[in-house]
């Protein structure tokens, strides 16, 4: 494949992010015949479509073609690589790479790891995609990233999966609810009060499935994809929630005050994961970001676990 080539490849997946040679065309800053004739060329070496194209609707790719835009992402993100490690030898490692987060995580843990990474790790940047955990799994899949931090569950066969952290459940409550200086709290207590539902594929499954595993049935009042909104719900008195991952204040983002209070023992906790498929795993600037993740969630790390805040 002599005229295979990491520009055609590079404008390939350009088209595949933009859905459109237009797009792609403004993005790199080339020309649309450049970007066509490219691609047009790449899918005459490969003896097969890549794109479908749609009239005034842009274009998607084929099935043979999600699955060359995948692996030509790993090959540009190789690519850089290399240069970087010419550029650089005997210094830290350095790179781009594309991670997801799950939704719930993001505002918890991001802003500390990349504040810390450009710190310690200033050669190494980090894209991010926030998104669900059917997002998370679709991100990795298309190799859009390449790692994720997310929950172990549904994790699809062939990827690398590190535990990093487990995080009990906690019943999230209004500061001044009958039961919020209770040192310790059972499903069955809350079960008639009225429940706001982190409504996330897999989450809401959790969630209901621990009243489901005690003969409970709870009263759902709202059901929202924020934690932040149900959090101010809860602070303006409206019901109580279940969280894990819990920020560090006990206020709502409107300023309403909150507690947290440990439930019963038990209850499944949720699993923090690192999961990345081989290839990418084993970019040097992915198994750097790796490693300053799993050491943050470690004892001693940024992340050491702490007690439920009290209101």
């Amino acid at each position: 494949m002599a005229n295979l080539s990491l520009r055609s490849l590079r404008y390939l997946v350009a088209v595949a992010d933009a859905s459109s040679v237009t797009g792609a065309a403004r993005r790199l800053h080339v020309s649309q015949p450049s970007i066509s004739e490219a691609v047009a060329a790449l899918e005459a070496e490969l003896g097969v479509a890549l794109l479908l194209r749609h009239h005034a609707r842009g274009v998607t790719p084929t099935p043979a073609g999600a699955r060359v835009v995948a692996e030509a992402r790993l090959l540009l993100r190789h690519a850089e690589d290399f240069l970087h490690a010419s550029a650089s030898l005997g210094q830290a490692v350095a790179g781009e790479v594309a991670m997801g987060c799950f939704l719930t995580l993001a505002p918890r843990y991001l802003p500390a790891l990349l504040a810390g990474l450009r710190r310690d790790v200033p050669g190494l940047t980090v894209r991010v995609e926030e998104g669900d955990h059917d997002e998370m799994l679709a991100g990795l899949s298309a190799g859009r990233t390449e790692v994720a931090l997310t929950y172990d569950f549904g994790m699809f066969e062939g990827l690398e999966v590190t535990r990093v952290a487990e995080i009990a459940p906690v019943a999230v409550l209004p500061a001044k609810h009958r039961l919020a200086r209770a040192a310790r709290l059972t499903l069955a207590e809350l079960a008639s009060e009225p429940f706001l539902l982190l409504d996330l594929p897999h989450s809401r499954d959790y969630f209901l499935g621990m009243f489901r595993d005690r003969g409970l049935s709870p009263e759902v009042a709202f059901r929202s994809r924020s934690q932040d909104l149900l959090r101010g719900l809860v602070g303006n008195g409206l019901g109580w929630t279940i969280q894990n991952v819990q920020p560090e204040s006990p206020y709502a983002i409107d300023g309403t005050r909150i507690t947290s209070v440990p439930l019963e023992p038990g209850l499944p906790p949720v699993r923090l994961a690192l999961a990345a498929l081989p290839g990418p795993a084993g970019r040097p600037a992915v198994r750097a970001l790796a490693r300053y993740i799993r050491e943050a969630f470690e004892r001693g790390g940024m992340f050491n676990p702490r007690p439920a805040l009290a209101g």
